[in-house]
């Protein structure tokens, strides 16, 4: 047998249709289809599976015994599979504490460095850590922020506390905080808030600990009264908005105002641990450097016992920037980087892992990147693969593809129409498949066509935000405007913070995730479950409410949820599928209430296309028809938010705009996770936006998009410091000859090859 292939025999997971593939190992091997062909259902749902599955099984009884079995997926069997790493882009923290230094240990390195080297000697790293007692500001806990509750968000003044007067989802009207309030007889609760004196609101808001003794059963029970106020922003504190659920978010972003913290100036360490430096700077000036700075510090420090922790802090600097993320800080919080950065930083840390033989798999590892920016990231991919590990990668990206030893193409289609293996083999031979993406890769094109006029537009004067620097320009009204630059450079600031600003009534397409609830899927997000719902009930005779999945029609073993999640501590969570409803999510009596021949679970197991004619309501199909006007037909239409790729996440959201009568969108990397076929699809839609006049605006590195552009706005000429600046206004033909935009040299290049395809 060949150990040197991943034998796959006869995959099934989802609609893969039987697949029997061997992929080398040892190599960099790019898996590329159409958006829904199967890629993830084979790269994931399979063979990280079940490498995983194998790992546990080689666990000890007693720790296999202590956890969920983890399910075979759909496969006969797979071969010389070694251990799984996914590189993906998911964020790595959840809180503030977690930053970019902590998640890559060169904050540990430089706690390192200044308790051995710095001018006021003080002893121990943990002296200077953030996240340890002895070395966290005391007035922030080492947040660098201070959380304060908005008193007028928080209280209903004209409300009593028995009505509801406390307005956050924590006191809610007959909650466990509500009916404690009502009975520990501290306060009037049916006198309104209005009423309360200066000192009983104070007390209401902000008392340490007053003692309570209150009556239980036999007994009483003993505890302390904190205040409403002084326990949220305690309860809160470690709590970073950008990972919590959509209601607590909410709460967030209403009840709380965030400030940097006076004492430490957002440093987050104590006055002590703030006078200790290094070659004449301290911790606080340089976790605010931005990582290619702070590289040049460190070259100028030397001595016997820094030389070491120097060199390994510039090792682990080295591939941050190499990858692209060099402007960032090591104070900025994780839980704020993009998924693409979080995916980088990711990555940087594997090139220290001495491990070897490991299976890498990485998620579109180009999001979000500039085409300078792909190659090096081709260049850190190859040296994984020389350290001798398999990659392998689920990537649309044409640099991506003709960088890869060996590329599977899956589809043709998506859904019903993909799960096969068109091609499989070396790049070489990928052009003469006859499969869709070889037909995208032959026809590329460079600039073509005609560039829309403008007359009217939208100015942005001197805009400073970030690193922008001193910005004016002007956005064309009513054409395609495509603002470039490599990562960093400033076009987020510009249009996502300054433009925006100024524009609230713009309909905003960008990059937040849909919701990571299990229970949302394309039918609720559009808001057409209530009528399908409402249309069953007619059909039936039977409470609308009975076919909702988060009421009384669902599984009660599952809650709806048709799964059942084990939280595994050290590996991701395991779901398994509920034996109660066999993954169906309702009750037997609702499975058994059939409309026009089909159950509430066949409806939302059926594909979108297939539903385009089969409800009577007018509403239903017309919302249908957005979905399979964005290429998302062959969804089922109970499909869960969580399991969409990111290009399908990102065009329910457009569907979910385009019924939307705005003058003004605006889009952020719409292009993520898009096949090229898909991204014509996405043109297409563009050109629509503008044809009826209304102005479109969009972030995009792909130079597929910005060939199309009616107009240009292209920043630089890097990222961080080194960006902020307009480098060029104009029409993509006129891009070519400006010599300082990367974007322009690109798209020189794109040309080029296009030259070189027709011939």
């Amino acid at each position: 047998m060949r150990h040197d292939r991943i034998i796959i025999n006869n995959a099934r997971t989802h609609n893969l249709k039987s697949i029997s593939l061997e992929i080398p190992k040892n190599k960099l091997v790019v898996f590329t289809g159409v958006s829904g062909s199967g890629k993830s259902s084979l790269v994931f749902d399979t063979i990280y599976t079940e490498a995983q599955r194998q790992l546990v099984e080689t666990f000890s009884s007693f720790a296999r015994a202590r956890m969920p079995k983890l399910s075979r997926p759909d496969v006969d069997g797979i071969q010389n599979l070694s251990t799984a790493i996914v590189i993906d882009q998911k964020r790595m923290g959840t809180t503030l504490r977690s930053t970019v230094g902590t998640a890559t240990e060169l904050y540990t390195y430089l706690r390192l460095l200044f308790s051995r080297c710095g001018d006021a000697f003080i002893g121990p790293s943990f002296v200077f850590g953030f996240n340890h007692p002895s070395g966290m500001c005391p007035d922030c806990n080492g947040l660098g922020v201070r959380i304060k509750v908005d008193v007028d968000q928080l209280l209903d003044r004209d409300k009593t506390i028995r009505e509801g007067a406390i307005t956050h989802p924590d006191h809610k009207v007959g909650g466990w905080n509500w009916r404690e309030m009502v009975g520990i007889n501290l306060f009037d609760v049916d006198k309104k808030l209005k009423e309360y004196t200066e000192e009983e609101l104070q007390d209401l808001l902000y008392a340490e600990a007053v003692p309570i003794t209150k009556p239980h059963g036999a007994g009483t029970y003993a505890k302390h009264f904190e205040g409403i106020a002084r326990r949220l922003e305690r309860t809160y504190l470690d709590k970073a908005p950008a990972e919590r659920s959509i209601t607590q978010k909410d709460a967030y972003q209403k009840y709380f105002r965030y400030s940097a913290c006076d004492s430490c100036g957002g440093s987050r360490i104590n006055e002590k641990a703030r006078g200790v430096r290094v070659n004449g700077k301290t911790i606080p000036e340089l976790v605010q450097m931005e990582l290619v700075a702070l590289d040049g510090f460190l070259e100028a420090v030397g001595g016997d016992v820094a030389r070491p922790i120097v060199a390994k802090m510039r090792q682990i600097l080295s591939h941050l920037i190499e990858i692209g993320v060099g402007y960032l800080s090591l104070n900025r919080p994780v839980a704020t980087l993009s998924g693409g950065e979080s995916q980088r930083v990711k990555m940087a840390r594997q090139l220290d892992c001495d491990l070897v033989e490991l299976m890498y798999i990485l998620d579109e590892p180009s999001v979000g990147l500039h085409p300078r920016d792909t190659d090096r990231l081709v260049g850190m991919l190859n040296r994984l693969k020389e350290k001798g590990n398999s990659l392998l990668v689920v990537e649309h990206d044409p640099d991506i593809i003709g960088a890869a030893d060996y590329v599977v193409d899956i589809g043709p289609g998506a859904g019903a129409d993909g799960g096969g293996i068109v091609y499989a083999g070396p790049v070489e031979g990928l052009l003469h498949s006859g499969g869709p993406t070889s037909e995208y890769l032959k026809k590329r094109s460079g600039i073509q066509g005609t560039r829309k006029p403008w007359n009217d537009c939208i100015e942005i004067s001197n805009a400073t935000l970030h690193n922008l620097k001193s910005v004016s320009t002007k956005i064309p009204k009513g054409v395609l405007t495509c603002i470039t630059g490599v990562a960093g450079s400033g076009k987020s600031s510009l249009i996502n913070e300054v433009f925006l600003g100024e524009n609230k009534e713009a309909v905003v397409i960008d990059q937040s995730p849909l919701g990571k609830n299990v229970r949302s899927n394309p039918a609720t997000y559009l808001g057409v479950f209530d009528l399908i719902r409402k249309e069953f009930g007619q059909g039936t005779d039977a409470p609308p409410s009975l076919f909702s999945f988060n009421s009384k029609g669902a599984c009660p073993k599952c809650s709806g949820l048709g799964t059942i999640s084990y939280e595994m501590h050290f590996m991701d969570d395991v779901k398994v599928t509920c034996e109660e409803c066999q993954g169906k999510r309702y009750t037997e009596e609702v499975l058994s209430l059939q409309y026009r021949g089909k159950s509430i679970h066949d409806v939302l197991t059926t594909s979108i296309q297939d539903l385009r004619t089969f409800f009577e309501n007018p509403g239903i199909t017309r919302k249908l028809n957005i979905l399979c006007d964005v290429g998302l037909g062959y969804l089922a239409l109970g499909q869960p938010l969580s399991t969409l790729s990111g290009g399908e996440a990102q065009r329910v959201k457009l569907a979910s705009e385009l019924h939307k009568r705005g003058k003004i969108y605006v889009m952020d990397e719409p292009t993520t996770g898009l096949h090229m076929a898909d991204i014509e699809r996405l043109l297409s839609i563009m050109k629509r936006l503008v044809d009826e006049d209304n102005t479109v605006v969009v972030i995009e590195h792909n130079l597929d998009i910005i060939k199309h552009a009616d107009w240009i706005i292209d920043l630089g000429p890097e990222g961080g410091s080194e960006g902020g600046e307009i480098l060029f206004e104009g029409t993509p033909q006129d891009l070519l000859s400006c010599e300082r935009s990367h974007t322009g040299k690109y798209l020189n290049m794109l040309q080029a090859l296009a030259t070189q395809l027709r011939l």
